[in-house]
Formats: structure tokens, C-alpha cells, sequence
């Protein structure tokens, strides 16, 4: 069967982590409408799965995502209507409801405006080393308005962040890694795989502490330390009545690895 021309996002249960693949090779992965919808529709799937634990995002091809198909997406930027469903999960995580599961994504060649903002909404990243990235909106007379304008800034300095936001050029891996808007660069062809060692990693550990780390870590981001610390005790006895507690408890006595269950 034919791949569509609107593309589309396939999804892939791998044990507890949900693989999830952008599939429009033939444009660059380039985004329409209706991936669009389907992503939304693969993060909802992921954050309300009680057996799924992880998220990772991969692309046919070779490349991540050249960005939004522009001419595609014109008409639902100028009504002014949002571009994602709101009763769904906001894959770039500026509101309700947002995913809560550890997520990580591994990026390669073309990786432009949505391919960032995805990206610096994710957990993990893990870029190869012929990724060339480039937020190039303001070549087109749009606005970024997937985060890049604020977490771009935020990981590294307005400064670094106006650089490139201001011109749309292009940066390299090396010089995400450096900015703090990736975490590894790894020989490409093996971004994939090795964001997947990563998540069965993940997936090993309890998953209520794994979304409890995420939600501290976006508290302290997004309203301050003390907030965070205001919570700690309530979050740590909510985890400490879980049976996963229990059985994190019980395989340190017994000194095997733990079998977590996610309750």
C-alpha cells in the first residue's frame, strides 16, 4: 500500500515504550495537518496507556522533519483556530493537558522549527551527527509558537537563543550539544538505538518516581526551587504507599533487581 501524501505518524508498542515514527520520507517528513492530528493522537495514547511507561520518537528517512508543510497549515494559521486539539495532549507541552511519561527523541539530518520545538519539549535527545538544525520561521513571516522562543532562551542564554531565532541560520550538533538543546551526538544511523538503550533503562526504573522527577523538574523550571521543595515530602509519601515502594524496598533487601508495576 502506497504511503498517502498527507503522510502520517505510525505507533509501535516495544514492551513498555511506545514507539512513535514520523513516515513522509519522500518530503523531508515535512509536517501536514493531519500528522499532526495522528501526533497528538500517539501522546494521548502514550500518557493514558497504563502500560506504557516511555515514549520515543524516531523518523523514516533521512531525515527527522523539515518543519511544517506551510502551504498545508496556511489556512488553519489564519483562522486563527488552535492547531492541535485542545481535549488531547500537547505534544509541545505549553498547556493542558500535558504528558507526564518520560519521552525521548532521536533527531537526524534535517531537523527544523517543529523538529526543535518537539525536541526541546522532550526529556531526551539524542542527535546524530549530520543533524543540521535551523528555526527558521522568521524567513517565512511566522512566529515560532512551539516554545523555541522560550526554551531556546532558557537552555542557552537570549543571547545564543536571538542568534538564531533572529536569522534562521543553521547550527550543527556539536553546537546543540553545547547550547544544552540536545544531550548525546552519536555517529548517524545510531541515534535511534541508542535512544532506545536509554529508554529500556527507564523503562527498568518505577515509573511513578520517573513522572514525579519530570513534575518536580518542571515545577522548579517553570515557577522556582521553592515550589518544588514545597512538595517534596507530600510527593515522597504518595510514592513511599505505592506497592513499588514496596517492592524497591524488598529488592534492595534482597539485593536483585527490582519488578516494578507502576502502582
Amino acid at each position: 500500500m502506497s504511503l498517502p501524501d498527507t503522510g502520517r505518524i505510525t505507533t509501535e508498542r516495544q514492551g513498555r515504550i511506545l514507539v512513535i515514527t514520523f513516515d513522509r520520507p519522500a518530503k523531508y517528513n515535512g509536517f501536514t495537518p493531519e500528522m499532526g492530528d495522528q501526533l497528538v493522537d500517539a501522546f494521548t495514547l502514550l500518557e493514558h496507556d497504563p502500560d506504557l511507561w516511555i515514549g520515543v520518537v524516531r523518523a523514516e528517512g533521512k531525515h527527522f522533519t523539515a518543519g511544517l508543510d506551510l502551504p498545508r497549515w496556511a489556512p488553519r494559521m489564519a483562522s486563527g483556530e488552535p492547531m492541535w486539539p485542545l481535549d488531547r495532549i500537547d505534544p509541545f507541552g505549553l498547556r493542558e493537558p500535558r504528558r507526564t511519561k518520560p519521552l525521548l527523541m532521536a533527531v537526524k539530518g534535517i531537523t527544523y522549527t517543529l523538529g526543535i520545538e518537539l525536541m526541546l519539549a522532550a526529556d531526551v535527545v539524542v542527535a546524530a551527527d549530520d543533524c543540521r538544525f535551523s528555526q527558521l520561521e522568521v524567513k517565512r513571516g511566522i512566529l515560532a509558537t512551539g516554545g523555541a522562543t522560550i526554551r531556546m532562551a532558557e537552555r542557552a542564554g537570549m543571547g545564543n537563543a536571538l542568534l538564531y531565532l533572529l536569522t534562521g541560520d543553521e547550527f550543527d550538533a556539536a553546537t546543540a550539544l553545547r547550547l544544552g538543546f540536545v544531550q548525546k551526538v552519536v555517529p548517524a544511523g545510531s541515534e535511534f538505538d541508542e535512544a532506545m538503550a536509554i529508554a529500556r533503562r527507564i523503562e527498568a526504573v518505577a515509573p511513578l518516581a520517573t513522572r514525579e522527577v519530570i513534575r518536580s523538574v518542571r515545577l522548579a523550571d517553570e515557577v522556582g526551587p521553592d515550589a518544588a521543595v514545597a512538595q517534596f515530602e507530600a510527593r515522597q509519601k504518595f510514592l513511599a504507599g505505592s506497592d513499588d515502594f514496596t517492592e524497591g524496598v524488598q529488592s534492595f533487601v534482597e539485593r536483585r533487581p527490582a519488578r516494578f508495576q507502576g502502582r
